[in-house]
């Protein structure tokens, strides 16, 4: 199991290099159990994201815009609302049974140098394949914890995912996250009266891949004079045709 840590400037940044990094070191992994039985290339990758709050959070490049990256912010991780299909959301599980989000916003209020403020998404029973009470198939969440810590007047959020797709889920979620952060720190610098900023990112995932269907996308954005030749080649041949 190969693990790297990669230094990024931004969540832009973070994004192009989590995929440059698995598409060139990446091992190779058959999924037998989960969303998507598939191939994939993963690592166990940790980020670190120096400077999250610089805008575009999002790259024009990336599978998502703004637009869904303020309505997965809001809904999934900060007001837990989701699809009436949906068991559950990030936030749903963030604020049901304990509302962890109001506890640490008080938390910090009353203490900014607390180190013990951590907000967890999975649940013991999430271990079942089977959901005990309704018997269906259960998946578990891919986020597992945000943990928390204030240092040099700055908000740091340390997040874990069991399972991150690098291509489709990375952008969103780290975009998201950083809104989130951005929301947490404001109720506490309202509440608190104090003047907190949002500080670094830093996820780990055990296996950030990249699914066999997504390969394709991943080369073309590293590999462009490749892509070029073929539809060079492509144009050509039809030019002789007609």
């Amino acid at each position: 199991m190969k693990h790297i840590k990669i230094s990024a400037f931004d969540c832009p940044d973070a994004w192009f290099k989590a995929q440059n990094a698995i598409w060139h070191d990446g091992d190779p992994f058959q999924v037998g159990y989960g969303s998507e039985v598939t191939e994939t290339k993963k690592l166990n990758l940790t980020i670190e994201i120096d400077h999250p709050e610089n805008r575009p959070l999002v790259s024009d490049k990336a599978p998502c815009d703004m637009k869904y990256v303020q309505w997965y912010a809001l809904t999934y991780l900060w007001c837990g609302e989701g699809k009436q299909d949906e068991i559950y959301t990030y936030g749903s599980r963030l604020r049901e049974p304990v509302d962890q989000v109001e506890q640490a916003i008080k938390n910090y209020v009353k203490e900014q140098r607390d180190r013990q403020v951590t907000m967890i998404v999975r649940l013991p029973e999430d271990i079942y394949k089977i959901n005990p009470k309704t018997k269906e198939r259960h998946e578990p969440p891919c986020l597992s914890l945000i943990d928390t810590e204030i240092l040099d007047n700055k908000m740091h959020l340390t997040c874990y995912f069991r399972s991150w797709d690098a291509y489709a889920g990375l952008p969103a979620n780290i975009a998201g996250l950083q809104i989130f952060n951005e929301a947490f720190v404001a109720e506490i610098n309202e509440r608190g009266n104090l003047n907190l900023k949002t500080g670094k990112l830093i996820f780990h995932s055990k296996n950030c891949h990249i699914y066999q269907r997504q390969f394709n996308l991943v080369k073309e954005l590293f590999e462009p004079k490749d892509s070029a030749k073929r539809l060079a080649k492509t144009m050509g041949e039809t030019e002789k045709e007609e």
